[in-house]
Parts: C-alpha cells; sequence; structure tokens
C-alpha cells in the first residue's frame, strides 16, 4: 500500500488544516482536547465546518456531502481529530442523517437534514434499553399504530448528552408476533417535546451528568416519522451502526493523544533519563505505535466499502482494534503520570486544591470515561462473534 501523499493530497490536506485550526477558535479546541467542551462549543464547532462545507462530507451531495474518494474522507477525519476540533456529533452527522438520506422520504430529507447538519437540531439515539444492550434484538419498547400515530411506551437508557437532545432516533417494536426479534422492529423519529416523555440523568463516578435514561407512557408519534417500512428498523439500525462503529475506531484522536503521552513520558525524570528510555515503557510505546499504523491501513481498505445500505462487517474489526488502543494509551497515560492522576477532592465536597486539571485529564477524561467504548456500539465480545462470523466463515 502506498502510504505517501501525492502533491495534491497535501493541498488538500492543507485547506482542511486552514479551517480547523484558523476557523474553529483556539479555546474551543483547547477545551475538546481535554474533554470539556460545552454544548456551545459543539454547536459553534458544527456551524463553523457546516458554514465551510464540512460538516457532513459522507452525506449524499445534494445534501451537503463530498464527492471524495476514500483517501481524502480518511484526511478528513484523522486531521479533524489531530486538530482536536470537536467532532461534528456523531448522533447527528453519522448516524441518524445518513439512515434519513438513504431511506426517509423527501419530505423527512427537506425537513431534517439541512438543520440534522448544523446542529439545529440536536438529536439523541434511542436504541439500548436496561436488558437490550448488546443484544439489541431483544429490546421491549413498543410502538402501536393507532390511526395517524403510533403509541410508544418503554425505557431507554445509556443515551448519551440526551440531556441537550431535541429529537430522539428511536428503535421500537412494531410486530411483536414476528418470525425473528428483529424482524418486528420500525426506526421512529421522536420530538422530545411531546408530552409523556420523562429524563432522569444517570450520575457517573466522577460526579458528571453524560448518560441519561428516557421513559416513555403512552407517547403519540405521528405516522409520518416513520423511517423507511415499518419492521425494517433493524436493517436501517445496522446500516446506522456500522457508520458509527468506523467512527468509534478513532484513528486521528489516538494519534493526537499518543503524541501527548510521548511528551509527557519525556518530561519524567527517573535519574537515569527520561520515562521515554525505560526499556519496558518504551517497548510499550512502540508497540502502540505500530498497531496505529495497522489501524490507519486497515481503515483506509474499509472507508469506502460501506454502501447502498449494507454495512461493512470490517468496520468490527476497527471498532474493535480502535477502542483497545484508545483505552491503552490512555493506561500508559496514567503510568507515566504516576499518582498525579489521582482522582480526588473538587467534586463532592472535597478540597478544590486537591483535584488538579491533570488528574481530571488523564484520569477523568481519558482513563476512567474510556472505559465505555468497549462497549457502546456493540460490546467487543459481539465484534469478535461478528467477524467470526461474517468475515471468518465461522
Amino acid at each position: 500500500m502506498k502510504l505517501e501523499l501525492a502533491p495534491e493530497e497535501l493541498a488538500f490536506r492543507d485547506e482542511l488544516r486552514a479551517v480547523f485550526y484558523d476557523e474553529v477558535p483556539a479555546d474551543i479546541r483547547e477545551r475538546s482536547a481535554h474533554g470539556q467542551a460545552t454544548r456551545d462549543d459543539l454547536v459553534t464547532a458544527q456551524q463553523i465546518l457546516n458554514k465551510h462545507g464540512l460538516a457532513v462530507p459522507n452525506w449524499p451531495v445534494e445534501w451537503g456531502g463530498k464527492d471524495w474518494s476514500p483517501l481524502q474522507r480518511h484526511l478528513y477525519t484523522a486531521e479533524l481529530q489531530r486538530s482536536a476540533v470537536p467532532v461534528p456529533l456523531a448522533f447527528n452527522v453519522s448516524m441518524v442523517g445518513p439512515v434519513i438520506a438513504a431511506f426517509g422520504s423527501e419530505a423527512q430529507k427537506a425537513r431534517f437534514l439541512p438543520a440534522t447538519a448544523n446542529l439545529d437540531i440536536w438529536w439523541s439515539q434511542g436504541f439500548s434499553e436496561p436488558e437490550a444492550g448488546s443484544d439489541l434484538a431483544s429490546l421491549k419498547t413498543t410502538a402501536v399504530r393507532d390511526g395517524d400515530h403510533y403509541v410508544v411506551n418503554g425505557q431507554k437508557t445509556w443515551t448519551t448528552l440526551g440531556q441537550y437532545g431535541d429529537w430522539m432516533f428511536l428503535l421500537a417494536r412494531t410486530d411483536p408476533q414476528a418470525a425473528r426479534p428483529q424482524h418486528g422492529i420500525s426506526f421512529l423519529l421522536v420530538d422530545m417535546a411531546t408530552p409523556g416523555i420523562e429524563r432522569r440523568p444517570i450520575r457517573l463516578i466522577d460526579g458528571s451528568v453524560e448518560v441519561n435514561e428516557f421513559f416513555f407512557d403512552n407517547v403519540r408519534v405521528p405516522v409520518q416519522n416513520l423511517v423507511g417500512e415499518e419492521n425494517r428498523g433493524w436493517s436501517y439500525a445496522k446500516f446506522l451502526l456500522g457508520n458509527e462503529r468506523n467512527a468509534i475506531a478513532g484513528v486521528g484522536y489516538s494519534q493526537r493523544v499518543f503524541g501527548e503521552l510521548v511528551q509527557r513520558a519525556a518530561a519524567v525524570d527517573l535519574g537515569a533519563g527520561p520515562l521515554t528510555e525505560e526499556t519496558g515503557f518504551r517497548s510499550k510505546l512502540h508497540t502502540v505505535r505500530l498497531r496505529l499504523l495497522a489501524l490507519e491501513a486497515t481503515q483506509l481498505r474499509v472507508t469506502a466499502s460501506s454502501a447502498d445500505g449494507k454495512p461493512n462487517p470490517v468496520s468490527s474489526m476497527l471498532k474493535l482494534e480502535g477502542s483497545r488502543l484508545q483505552q491503552e494509551i490512555a493506561a500508559l497515560h496514567l503510568e507515566a503520570v504516576g499518582s498525579d492522576a489521582l482522582l480526588v477532592g473538587g467534586r463532592d465536597g472535597g478540597d478544590p486544591a486537591l483535584h488538579t486539571e491533570l488528574a481530571d485529564n488523564v484520569a477523568g477524561s481519558h482513563y476512567l470515561n474510556l472505559r465505555k467504548v468497549s462497549i457502546f456500539g456493540g460490546t467487543n465480545e459481539i465484534q469478535r462473534t461478528v467477524i467470526a462470523k461474517t468475515i471468518l466463515g465461522l
């Protein structure tokens, strides 16, 4: 594989960098790099990218997408993550947007896609339930047809950033008698201002609220908000999850954080030299670096291969290895920082002086928060099963 960039590809990369570094305010990128970007930061950054035609490049051209080559799409993702520009909201640009563009009605496309690209609508994902996470097909939330509406009852949980959601794309069971559980699920768009919806925040170990649970009590959803065909929602969800798993790989993000790790480790003096020269730690760094190169090469091969609503099963490989690398880099950060990464005080009445920005960044935003990436988007155990069945033919 040819890994060097041609002159025109270098020019394309430099055009991207001009927007990412010169147009997006430095303070927003700084907060994003430390996992502290606010809702307003995310909206501002995405609207800047949308203004320059860089918010939804994976969408059809008629809805703001770009007719880019696989390498150009890869460069966009990698440079965006390296620059620490807040990545356009995945729920909007990588999940529901492509589903509506591929399977939605013309009225749905006109109503939702422009606002979704510009983050005028903040979408939430209504998939997981208390007893339906990795085994999503066992979901119990129901949608019963009643004239021109579906009546939705049930519960969704682990809804990331759901406190900001204006709308939710939701999987619900519309045919309980289907021969297979996957065959009786539909894909609905739900206005979160509809009566009967209750949100409860889920407080995390560090005291923050990133995920939520939602309860639906006789929520009436217009039939016009059904995407595609009734009982075909599982197919649309698989298409969506293929896009999500490609994004979870986070190659550019891992490359940026790996660079920060090397700088931080080089500043740790062991007396006989910096930590980067210690044999065991240096071996770990080189191992991670080589795996990052391999992951990048694999992503280049996969980027363009999900088309016509058919997910590429290799996206499971990207999700599996990408999430493991993110966690391993975070663990090496902890090893490099040592006791300075202890999260104490400052959250729940403790001494704020004991709670350092370094600890919040390394332990909170990186190590602890990244425990989730091997779970969401389909647990890594499930991804291994997908790989065994669909790629290896076992």
